[in-house]
């Protein structure tokens, strides 16, 4: 049953500065935008151009030991959230850093609280109704996810840029949910099935 966790995700339509790059996960830096395989130079070999192309790197996982029919199912679910969840991770990620870089332009505070006001809400309202179709598992993975892309919580950044009061109450809104915006991601720990498939989702491997 899906419950109404677009309360608890508005807070991702808010904007703080976060580092350019993901966590590393299996030894290389792998995020959402560096999935695809690119063309990185070119040569000519008698009157032909042969284009260099960099694939994805391919990661090799033990394989995962089901021990019944109902943990086969919970990973089959896993891969179908992350799927879903792990795009819109990116979105954020890319709105936080070009925000970011915008600001930096504004030559004053009260320019800058302008922006980010007209930005909340155009983004609530591009954001809401998809926010409203995910399910509070789907909204906590979101939550971890973010943390992945950019490299802290939701609740830090949200603290960095609005403040400990914003950060406090957030939270709180969010616990009545069971969910936490101090949540961070632990690919090598509790999140290690996960990290497992967001590379393999990454990769072109599921």
């Amino acid at each position: 049953m899906k419950k109404p966790l677009y309360p608890i995700l508005l807070l991702f339509m808010l904007v703080a500065p976060c580092s350019l790059g993901a966590q590393e996960t299996a030894g290389d830096t792998l995020s959402y935008d560096t999935r695809r395989a690119y063309i990185v130079g070119q040569s000519v070999h008698r009157g032909e151009t042969i284009p260099h192309i960099k694939l994805p790197t391919y990661y090799a996982y033990a394989p995962i030991i089901f021990k019944n029919k109902k943990q086969r199912k919970e990973y089959d679910r896993l891969v179908r959230d992350v799927k879903r969840v792990l795009p819109l991770a990116a979105e954020i990620r890319g709105i936080i850093i070009e925000t970011y870089e915008t600001l930096q332009l504004l030559p004053d505070d009260k320019s800058r609280e302008r922006h980010i006001d007209k930005l909340e809400k155009e983004l609530k309202e591009i954001y809401t109704p998809k926010m409203k179709k995910l399910t509070l598992r789907q909204g906590k993975l979101l939550i971890k996810l973010v943390d992945r892309e950019c490299n802290q919580s939701a609740y830090q950044l949200i603290k960095l840029f609005m403040g400990s009061f914003k950060a406090v109450f957030y939270n709180a809104f969010a616990s009545i949910f069971g969910a936490s915006l101090k949540k961070s991601y632990d690919p090598t720990g509790d999140d290690w099935l996960v990290e497992q498939v967001v590379v393999k989702v990454l990769t072109g491997q599921l």
